[in-house]
């Protein structure tokens, strides 16, 4: 199951950086992201709203995701976290088969 993490980095966290400005957070989630048997997919830098990052990995066990931006937000390393549940194209198919299956058995207010 893939996902998107996305948050600004603490105040905390950027003068670490600034501190260390070889560190490499890429790594960092690529090393959390394994152990919970996942897959950093992609990660990028986001300069709007302040400093902050975004990471779309993919693991096998949804409850992993949460756990994960749990980790990373308890760390102090991010505040303003958001995750979102990314679907493939595969995935979206089968939402719009079940849809078109259960359309029948709801009824708006209207009717």
């Amino acid at each position: 199951m893939h996902f998107c993490l996305t948050g600004q980095y603490t105040p905390q966290a950027l003068n670490s950086m600034m501190d260390n400005p070889t560190t490499n957070r890429y790594e960092a989630a690529k090393k959390l992201i394994e152990a919970a048997g996942g897959k950093l997919i992609s990660m990028y830098s986001t300069p709007a709203d302040g400093p902050g990052v975004m990471v779309i990995f993919d693991v096998p066990d949804p409850g992993a995701a949460p756990a994960i931006c749990g980790v990373v937000v308890a760390s102090g390393a991010l505040h303003n976290a958001k995750l979102i549940r990314l679907l493939t194209q595969d995935e979206v198919m089968h939402v719009r088969q079940k849809a078109s299956q259960l359309r029948g058995a709801y009824k708006p207010p209207s009717k």
